[in-house]
């Protein structure tokens, strides 16, 4: 049996929730891989007991040490999630804390951020006070846990799916999926000093709605800081929207609204580049209905489809993605399909040519929903959410020196 009874539950909270309703850090510029072939290494698989199991949407963080950190959406002591830590060399895990599905919060499943002398800052979608999820960080230093923040579902927003980006002074931003003064979800951000909350955005569907995945945090010419991010349903084409507001809350703008010949649904970070370019993924929609890696042009609001997912070899629903190397190819991964249909990772060239590097067959992951990260070596790091050697899902590597 594939899924544990604990995870059947924790999963209707996320992917099937999504599938229902359709069927970040940044990681820095790196080195393009070389054209041979790859190799995928199954850095750890998670058992679906007191290590976790399940990881789902937040991409992994990798200090300088050469460490990797994520989020679980079930196992731990209480089967409601842990917070990990994975050292790539020894491919060893290492549980920082287990959630109790309590006051600390439950099922995290957004991409948690770093901070100064190695604090850990993330989010949990459910449980806290009043059971909307919690802002919480986590001490390396002290091995102490902290609950920064507790939704209440009402106009501070509530369950928050996506996690959490660090901004000057500390601040921490991120989105919930829900609340807010139309109940549409909101942005949001939490002073780790004083633990306190402020709404930037609240949604009301023409501007957006219900925005699953966290944000990515910049500076304008004039050194005001943005965030940006998107969400999954809503706006003036119904199917998902690309946003920004400045950090003190001013200046909200929805750039640019999908209406289904796009692509629909935006699950994805988005991923910034120069001169106003973003880039991302819809789960759904292209020529095929299997989704599309897209660029928009920040100003001008224009859409290209950069490519569609056929459901075919190539995958099909990438939920979570893109990052880019130095030279201009994307890396991504899609959920499903691929030539064993579970979902595949793959690299976008500057033809806008689609390959994919590694098709999942279970016993080495399956159902990839979170995009990965690239190194300066162009080595690829990402999570499959099921498979692997125990079922419950798998950290892996895909490196440019050989072919698999």
């Amino acid at each position: 049996m594939r899924k544990s009874a604990q995870h059947a539950g924790t999963r209707w909270h996320a992917v099937s929730m999504a599938l229902a309703l359709a069927i970040v850090l940044l990681p820095a510029l790196a080195a393009t891989p070389s054209a041979q072939a790859q190799t995928f290494t199954q850095l750890y698989s998670f058992t679906g007991g007191s290590d976790g199991g399940y990881p789902v949407y937040g991409s992994l963080v990798e200090d300088s040490s050469g460490n990797l950190y994520g989020v679980t959406s079930s196992g731990g002591d209480s089967y409601c999630g842990v917070l990990y830590k994975v050292n790539i060399s020894t491919q060893t895990e290492t549980v920082l804390h287990s959630f109790n599905c309590g006051s600390d919060g439950a099922y995290p499943y957004g991409t948690v951020a770093l901070g100064p002398e190695g604090t850990i800052y993330g989010a949990a979608y459910y449980d806290g006070s009043d059971y909307y999820g919690t802002v919480w960080s986590y001490s390396q230093a002290t091995s102490t846990f902290t609950v920064l923040y507790n939704f209440t579902g009402s106009s501070d927003g509530g369950y928050p799916f996506g996690g959490v980006v660090l901004g000057p002074g500390h601040m921490l931003y991120g989105t919930t999926y829900y609340g807010g003064s139309d109940d549409y979800g909101t942005v949001y951000q939490v002073n780790p000093k004083t633990k306190t909350e402020k709404v930037l955005h609240a949604f009301d569907y023409s501007d957006g709605a219900y925005p699953y995945e966290g944000l990515v945090f910049t500076y304008d010419n004039a050194h005001v800081g943005i965030v940006y991010g998107t969400t999954y349903y809503g706006g003036s084409g119904g199917y998902g929207t690309v946003f920004r507001v400045d950090v003190d809350g001013n200046n909200f703008k929805s750039l640019a609204s999908w209406d289904y010949s796009d692509g629909g649904y935006l699950f994805c970070p988005v991923y910034r580049g120069p001169a106003g370019k973003m880039w991302g993924t819809t789960a759904d929609g292209g020529t095929d209905g299997c989704g599309t890696i897209w660029e928009l042009d920040g100003g001008s609001g224009k859409i290209t489809e950069l490519y569609s997912f056929t459901c075919g070899n190539d995958g099909g629903y990438p939920y979570g993605g893109v990052t880019r190397d130095s030279a201009g190819n994307f890396y991504g991964t899609a959920y499903y399909y691929g030539s064993d249909y579970d979902g595949t990772v793959w690299q976008l060239n500057t033809s806008n040519v689609l390959t994919p590097w590694v098709s999942f067959n279970y016993s080495n992951g399956a159902y990839p929903f979170a995009g990965p990260i690239i190194d300066s070596s162009g080595n690829l790091y990402g999570t499959a959410e099921e498979g692997g050697t125990n079922g419950a899902g798998v950290v892996y590597e895909v490196s440019p020196s050989k072919k698999k």
